[in-house]
């Protein structure tokens, strides 16, 4: 007898399915289970206001994890961005997969790169973080931008730029390789100019608290160094209070000497969406061993970020 299939909870954008899709395979090879998507519409796929105004990013998040308490999906996939830095009580995060690339990228009229876009030019984007870095990246080079607030999916975002309302777009390179169009990338930016979102290209394998069987097959998908970089990075998002629409960069990366793993760098930066004030700071460390030695870090870079005026860029803290 076959066993029954699992079910696994999405939302139903082309991305969503498309990670899901990904993680579904996974799931089937290390349980033996057929795995079947059940998607979902969340209230933050549904609402054309903008992210911020919403409640960042939890508004994609609650509807799957309501199904999830419910019993009405078995376990759920989030982008990791995406979830509120919080502990949900009754679920757990049993897998952080290996992360793609946490880059941000451009997609551009004429295949211009960030430094070849005219003077004034018109660069769409949802996150303020992206806005307050591409901003005072444009104020250190002495060029004219000026940052579109815009929301929708890949063909949307980039469907700006085909008609021409927009020079440039900037979206996560994670997202343009699940959906397989990365080749319309014109520029990888580099992390010195844009630090990603905290948790950015990283996948999130949600499941109840309470199912140790399936915390134990997901398990097998985990990938350690991820998740102490996401935890890292996610403990500063946390200790400096804000949501997802608060214009906060964090990422942590392994450095590597040959074969030997190193050491971890953590970088932090928070701004103003004018770009005309940004804290930025960097801490390195041994890599973390432990849960709480990542989130530790993430604290410590956060409190030192504080003391250089952080508090003051996050404009509404939020809630």
């Amino acid at each position: 007898m076959t066993e029954k299939a699992l079910r696994l909870g999405t939302r139903r954008s082309k991305l969503a399915m498309a990670q899901s899709g990904q993680v579904a395979d996974a799931v089937s090879q290390v349980t033996g289970r057929p795995v079947e998507l059940v998607e979902i519409t969340t209230y933050g796929d549904t609402s054309r206001e903008h992210l911020a105004q919403i409640g960042g990013t939890g508004v994609f998040v609650a509807a799957l994890r309501d199904a999830l308490l419910r019993g009405e999906v078995d376990f759920a996939v989030h982008s990791l961005k995406d979830l509120p830095t919080a502990q949900h009580e009754g679920l757990v995060v049993a897998a952080v997969p290996e992360r793609e690339d946490p880059r941000d990228v451009v997609v551009a009229r004429d295949t211009r790169k960030l430094t070849d876009l005219p003077d004034g030019a018109r660069i769409g984007t949802g996150a303020p973080r992206r806005m307050a870095q591409l901003n005072a990246y444009a104020r250190a080079h002495g060029v004219e931008i000026e940052t579109v607030p815009i929301r929708g999916n890949v063909d949307t975002r980039i469907g700006y730029v085909r008609s021409g309302e927009l020079d440039a777009v900037v979206l996560a390179a994670a997202g343009l390789n699940r959906v397989g169009r990365i080749d319309e990338v014109t520029d990888f930016l580099s992390v010195d100019t844009v630090l990603p979102a905290p948790g950015q290209g990283a996948l999130a394998v949600e499941c109840a608290a309470d199912n140790a069987s399936l915390i134990a097959a997901l398990a097998e998908l985990d990938d350690p160094f991820t998740r102490v970089a996401v935890t890292a990075e996610r403990s500063l998002l946390a200790a400096l209070e804000a949501g997802c629409s608060a214009p906060v960069g964090a990422l942590a990366d392994i450095l590597a000497d040959g074969q030997t793993v190193k050491v971890m760098r953590l970088r932090g930066v928070v701004g103003t969406t004018d770009g005309s004030t940004l804290v930025q700071l960097s801490t390195t460390g041994p890599v973390p061993e432990t849960h709480e030695a990542a989130l530790a870090l993430g604290r410590e870079l956060a409190t030192e970020m504080l003391a250089q005026g952080a508090a003051g860029l996050m404009g509404e803290r939020a809630h």
